[in-house]
């Protein structure tokens, strides 16, 4: 079990060395510093330079540093690559991954470091490739679904409201196809910045489907980002006293216990982990 937290994972553009130092005084869990999107053809080249210094620099703390390159098809993804390796970068999050044999050709691009590999599933035929893709973690270096759902409803010609319901399905086998290959998933943006009710519904909902986190656009967004993915204090309380009853030595061997008149199973015990871990808690013990 993977002891980061993913709650809050936010994008900035590369290009905007302001958003770089503010963010390290931020309460994200992640930074994603944005090479793609965010940052116009004419300044690529000078946001890289600018992702390379923020690497270098350092100052992020606890905070998960990811950087999304251009794509391999573009002419700067290769470079992206190249560039923030000699820098010592972690992560690498590739965009528009439709296929297995994509995620190879970043992995093929990150060999003699240990960066670690995140995918954005972000079109319709990387969804209907998600076992395909998530396989690709057995080789080591993919760790991660980013989802995508601006570029995924945009191709499908869906309505991206609040509910989300055209992608209900999508949401619920994106999330199966990571746990499944043992990865993390974050959850797509939510665009409206002011409407913070319409945020916490939306947050709320990933954290119901199961995923780690939600990916944002603004500060604003992660405190209530974070309310959303905390589990209640009933359910840490229970989760506590399940790690407990099995660190205990009579059980430590055991596949199943009597608690309050219930049977606990082994199984129950990682849930009531993850539990702990998004209430900000260390369990006793991580099987």
């Amino acid at each position: 079990m993977s002891t980061n937290r993913r709650r809050s994972a936010l994008y900035l553009p590369a290009s905007n060395p302001k958003a770089i130092a503010k963010v390290r005084t931020l309460a994200c869990d992640v930074v994603i510093l944005d090479l793609e999107d965010a940052v116009a053809p004419e300044a690529k080249i000078s946001a890289r330079a600018e992702a390379v210094n923020a690497i270098r620099e350092g100052g992020f703390g606890t905070r998960e540093l990811v950087v999304r390159v251009n794509g391999l098809d573009t002419d700067w993804g290769r470079e992206d690559i190249a560039a923030l390796l000699d820098a010592g970068v972690r992560t690498i999050l590739a965009p528009k991954v439709s296929t297995a044999a994509e995620v190879k050709a970043y992995t093929d691009g990150l060999q003699g470091s240990d960066a670690r590999l995140w995918v954005m599933i972000e079109t319709p035929l990387a969804v209907l490739r998600l076992d395909e893709i998530g396989a690709m973690a057995a080789q080591g270096r993919l760790s991660a679904f980013v989802l995508g759902t601006n570029d995924l409803a945009k191709d499908m010609g869906a309505q991206l409201d609040v509910e989300r319901l055209p992608f209900i399905g999508i949401l619920g086998l994106a999330v199966v196809a990571a746990r499944a290959h043992g990865i993390a998933i974050i959850d797509g943006v939510f665009n409206d910045i002011d409407d913070d009710a319409g945020f916490i519904i939306q947050a709320r909902q990933a954290a119901h489907f199961g995923f780690d986190g939600k990916t944002l656009i603004h500060p604003r967004q992660i405190e209530p980002c974070h309310l959303a993915f905390a589990p209640d204090m009933a359910a840490v309380d229970w989760a506590k006293r399940i790690v407990s009853e099995f660190s205990k030595p009579e059980n430590t061997d055991k596949g199943a216990i009597k608690l309050d008149g219930k049977m606990v199973e082994r199984l129950h015990l990682v849930q009531a982990q993850a539990v702990l871990l998004r209430a900000g808690c260390v369990p006793a013990q991580m099987d």
